[in-house]
C-alpha cells in the first residue's frame, strides 16, 4: 500500500491520534468511519509505529478498503474508504 495517488486529492475526514497508542487511534478511527457515507475516504495520523499494521488488520476484520500508509517524519498517515 503505499500509492498516494488521486486518494490524498478527496479526504472527507480526519482522525488526529498522534500522542496515542493501541487501540485508541483504531478506535477514534472505527467511531469516525461509522458518521461516513461509503466511499468517502478518513485519514488518520498517529505517531504508534504499531499503527502500520494495526490499521492493516482492521482493514482486513472489517472490510473498509486501505487506500495507503506513508511515514514521515515519525507520523504514519492511514487513509481508509469507507464500505
Amino acid at each position: 500500500m503505499g500509492a498516494q495517488g488521486e486518494a490524498l486529492d478527496k479526504v472527507d475526514g480526519e482522525v488526529d491520534a498522534r500522542g496515542m497508542n493501541c487501540p485508541l487511534p483504531i478506535l477514534k478511527a472505527k467511531k469516525a468511519l461509522s458518521a461516513m457515507h461509503t466511499g468517502e475516504v478518513l485519514r488518520v495520523l498517529a505517531t504508534d509505529p504499531g499503527s502500520m499494521r494495526d490499521f492493516q488488520a482492521f482493514a482486513r476484520q472489517t472490510g473498509h478498503q486501505l487506500v495507503a500508509q506513508t511515514e514521515q517524519d515519525g507520523i504514519f498517515s492511514h487513509l481508509l474508504r469507507r464500505r
